[in-house]
């Protein structure tokens, strides 16, 4: 009897493994807004004497890291807000799934990881930070959002919780954890794929803007300066006669308080983190932590984001999958936004669209090379009325360097060499050798992709209508 009963158990241990190894995992998307690739702690202490802010510190995205992988570099193929969230749900470039500036609505009818995998069964939400122009109404492809309009407020933030306006107490990114922790818990028994947007650390920052836990936070810590502080943007023309002045976003105060907000994400992120591991969810659950785009603290004499140099077009990428992929490991493959939608896909078992540009990170993630996977990708950016002076421009970033072209103003064209000049302070535009073989790489691209610069762009004022404002 006691064998018959040992050989039951371990039959249903056995049957238990096999369903555990066949069931389809969890999805958790979680990313944050204007958030550097190295604002995380793991990154400072890696980069060292070049780390800008050797002092900060973030346990939680550490702790993804090293409980998974972490790409050392990941981009946005438009590095600026909405066309970057379009790109992670599309799989698309912007130029093709129609959201190229902030002020264009999300297509109600794309194609996304979401509208997919809720059809192969998965329940799906959208919580957080949706920013497509000043949308409202429930999210599309999601069967349940809790999201708020356009760029929301830091505190007693109105949420649509279906399209209908609800109010809320507290910090927005306290209760977006907080309205996602519910949700897990409501849908822990069946397979799901939920979106987190955080606001942090988006404008405005600091002071009331921070919940009073976070504001006197990294008192006394200054940031290190870095050598493309005194650099200029091309399209800004020469430095004037009495040289160029900092940034105002190169002021420690404020990335103080850029990174306090960093710092409020990353505790809400150790809150998922925690309710996955009492759910007993966190061996099941694809967890993805990243953000729509870099951000500029000064260098190139730059604020916000939207051009191409590396700390605009460079985000956070940190993937974690106990059950098939390893821990604290690092993937220096070039990996994109545009790939977020087919990789969790390729991982829940259904097909991925043609029409997906992106590719599966699955192999990267478990260790594999591939000679196949890509060795540069085009980035583009589209003027945009309100948005700053930006002009329209594409260009290819290799795994070594970067061509940079701007409609109507080739003399603007930038080559920089990212392995002897990492900070983007050389310009090769005027040595042949590079400039033929990148640009043939970006034609290369360019046809690729299918790129075009859409009939709906915005364009630029001429010179007389800016003197007339």
């Amino acid at each position: 009897m006691k064998q018959l009963i040992a050989v039951a158990l371990a039959c249903l241990t056995l049957l238990g493994a096999v369903r555990a190894a066949d069931r389809k995992p969890n999805f958790l998307f979680i990313y944050t807004d204007d958030q550097r690739w190295d604002a995380m702690g793991v990154v400072q202490r890696e980069q060292a004497e070049r780390g800008r802010f050797p002092w900060f510190k973030s346990p939680n995205m550490d702790r993804l890291a090293a409980g998974g992988v972490r790409f050392r570099n990941a981009f946005a193929t438009l590095s600026l807000c909405a066309p970057s969230r379009a790109a992670f749900l599309t799989g698309q470039y912007n130029h093709l799934n129609g959201v190229i500036d902030n002020h264009t609505p999300f297509p109600t009818n794309s194609v996304t990881h979401a509208t997919l995998l809720r059809a192969a069964g998965y329940r799906t939400a959208y919580i957080g930070k949706w920013h497509m122009g000043n949308q409202r109404g429930q999210r599309p492809g999601f069967d349940y959002s809790a999201s708020f309009v356009g760029q929301g407020r830091y505190n007693d933030c109105p949420v649509e919780i279906n399209g209908l306006s609800t109010p809320t107490k507290g910090w927005i990114d306290d209760v977006t954890t907080a309205f996602a922790i519910d949700w897990m818990k409501q849908n822990r028994d069946h397979a799901f794929s939920m979106v987190v947007g955080f606001k942090s650390p988006h404008t405005p920052r600091g002071g009331l803007n921070l919940p009073e836990r976070l504001r006197n936070l990294y008192a006394g810590e200054t940031s290190r300066p870095v050598p493309n502080s005194d650099a200029r943007a091309i399209f800004h023309g020469p430095a004037p006669a009495g040289g160029i002045k900092p940034h105002p976003l190169a002021a420690n105060s404020v990335h103080l308080d850029y990174l306090r907000h960093i710092a409020g994400a990353d505790e809400n992120l150790g809150k998922l983190l925690d309710t996955l591991d009492e759910l007993g969810l966190a061996e099941d659950t694809v967890v993805v932590y990243s953000s729509d785009n870099g951000y500029y603290l000064g260098e190139h004499g730059l604020g916000d984001k939207r051009s191409i140099y590396e700390e605009s077009l460079r985000i956070p990428m940190l993937v974690r999958y106990p059950r098939l992929f390893g821990k604290g490991k690092v993937v220096d493959e070039l990996v994109l936004n545009i790939d977020l939608a087919p990789t969790l896909l390729d991982l829940a078992g259904v097909p991925v669209p043609h029409e997906m540009q992106g590719g599966s990170w699955k192999p990267l993630l478990a260790g594999q090379k591939s000679a196949h996977w890509r060795q540069s990708f085009l980035a583009e950016y589209f003027y945009e009325n309100g948005g700053g002076d930006t002009p329209t421009l594409v260009g290819v970033r290799t795994t070594h360097a970067k061509l940079v072209t701007y409609t109507g103003h080739p003399e603007w064209t930038e080559i920089f060499d990212l392995t002897v000049d990492p900070y983007e302070l050389k310009n090769l535009a005027a040595d042949p050798a590079a400039t033929a073989k990148l640009g043939s790489e970006l034609e290369a691209q360019v046809k690729a992709v299918n790129y075009a610069v859409p009939p709906n762009a915005d364009k630029p004022d001429p010179p007389q209508a800016k003197a007339e404002k």
